[in-house]
C-alpha cells in the first residue's frame, strides 16, 4: 500500500474493565471451537448505546448481556442459553441480537427476558449469525458467518424487510462479519474477516446488489471485524489481529490509526459520549472497553421502522 501521507497514530485508553466477579474462568463450547480450547473468561462484542448513554455489550461464550453506565459501572442484564454477538435497538428497551447459536433473538432490557425473533430461513438453521444494522427505511442487514473462510467461502449477507421478506444478497463470502452503511445509505460495507478485507456492496434501487468489490485490504493474523461510519463518511474498521482501529477516507486510505494496548483484540466499536464523538471499542480477550475522542460524531444508524414485523 502506497500512502501520500502517513496516518496519524493515536492510542486507545481503557474506559472500564469487566469486574472480576463477572469473569468465568472455565471452559466453554464456544471457546473450544473458536479459541482452541483456551480458557476464556469473557469475549465482549456488540457495543451499542441507549438514549440515556448506557453502553450495552454482549459476552459470547457465556450468553450474557451487560449494561455499563457513563461512570463505567457494570450490571448484568441477561444470561441465557445462547452466544450473543452484534446488537442493535429494535425499539426503546428492546435489543435485537445476532446470536451465533440460535439466530436472531430479542431482549427486553428491563426484565432480562430473551425470546426468539427469527431462528430459521425456510426451515433451515443459519450458519451462525454475527452482526447487524438497520437502514433509514427499517431494513435490517445481517451477516451469517458460521465457520466460513477462504476454505469455505459460503458466508451470507441477508436483508430482512419490515414486511418480513428475507432476501439473500450474498452467499459467497469467506467469513462475513461487521456491517456499516454509507451516509446516503446506498453502499453497505462488509467486513470479510478471513479474507482480511472490507467489501463494498452497492445497494441498488430494485433491491439487488451488483459490482461488489474489495474496498480495503488489511493484513495480520485476524482480519476486519466490527465497522462504523462517522459523520464525515469515514469508515472505522476494528482489526482484532492487529489491535487497531483503522479510520479510512473515501479512497480507503488510513487517515488515522487508533491503537489499543499491547495484546488488545479490538473487535467492535460504537460511538457515544458527549456529542457522540467518542468511539468505544471492545477489547474482547481482556474484558476491556477502550475509547478515544475522534472529534467527529459517529453516523447515527437507522432503526426498525414503526409497525415492524414483530
Amino acid at each position: 500500500m502506497f500512502l501520500l501521507q502517513a496516518p496519524q497514530v493515536r492510542e486507545l485508553d481503557v474506559f472500564t474493565t469487566m469486574p472480576e466477579h463477572f469473569r468465568r474462568r472455565e471452559r466453554s463450547d464456544w471457546a473450544d471451537a473458536n479459541r482452541g480450547g483456551t480458557i476464556t473468561d469473557s469475549f465482549l462484542e456488540g457495543p451499542v448505546f441507549d438514549d440515556a448513554g448506557h453502553l450495552y455489550v454482549s459476552d459470547i461464550p457465556w450468553g450474557r448481556v451487560f449494561r455499563i453506565n457513563p461512570q463505567g459501572e457494570w450490571a448484568l442484564v441477561a444470561e441465557y442459553d445462547g452466544e450473543p454477538n452484534g446488537m442493535k435497538f429494535l425499539k426503546p428497551g428492546t435489543l435485537l441480537i445476532t446470536d451465533y447459536k440460535n439466530g436472531l433473538m430479542q431482549l427486553d432490557v428491563a426484565t432480562g427476558r430473551v425470546t426468539p425473533y427469527l431462528l430459521r430461513r425456510n426451515s433451515e438453521r443459519f450458519k451462525g449469525v454475527n452482526d447487524l444494522i438497520f437502514d433509514a427505511e427499517g431494513n435490517l442487514y445481517f451477516t451469517d458467518q458460521g465457520q466460513s473462510g477462504l476454505h469455505d467461502p459460503s458466508g451470507r449477507l441477508y436483508r430482512l424487510r419490515p414486511s418480513g421478506q428475507l432476501d439473500l444478497l450474498l452467499a459467497n463470502v469467506p467469513s462475513p462479519n461487521g456491517v456499516a452503511l454509507s451516509p446516503d445509505g446506498r453502499v453497505l460495507y462488509l467486513a470479510v474477516t478471513r479474507g482480511n478485507c472490507v467489501w463494498r456492496v452497492p445497494l441498488l434501487p430494485d433491491g439487488s446488489v451488483a459490482k461488489v468489490g474489495q474496498f480495503f485490504t488489511s493484513y495480520g493474523p485476524s482480519g476486519p471485524d466490527g465497522l462504523a461510519v462517522d459523520g464525515a463518511g469515514r469508515l472505522l474498521v476494528a482489526n482484532p489481529g492487529l489491535g487497531y482501529v483503522w479510520v479510512l477516507n473515501h479512497r480507503a486510505e488510513p487517515e488515522c490509526v487508533l491503537r489499543g494496548p499491547a495484546g488488545a483484540s479490538t473487535t467492535n466499536l460504537a460511538f457515544g459520549g458527549e456529542g457522540h464523538r467518542v468511539v468505544y471499542v471492545t477489547d474482547s480477550t481482556h474484558g476491556h472497553i477502550l475509547h478515544a475522542d475522534l472529534g467527529t460524531p459517529g453516523l447515527q444508524t437507522g432503526k426498525a421502522a414503526d409497525g415492524y414485523r414483530k
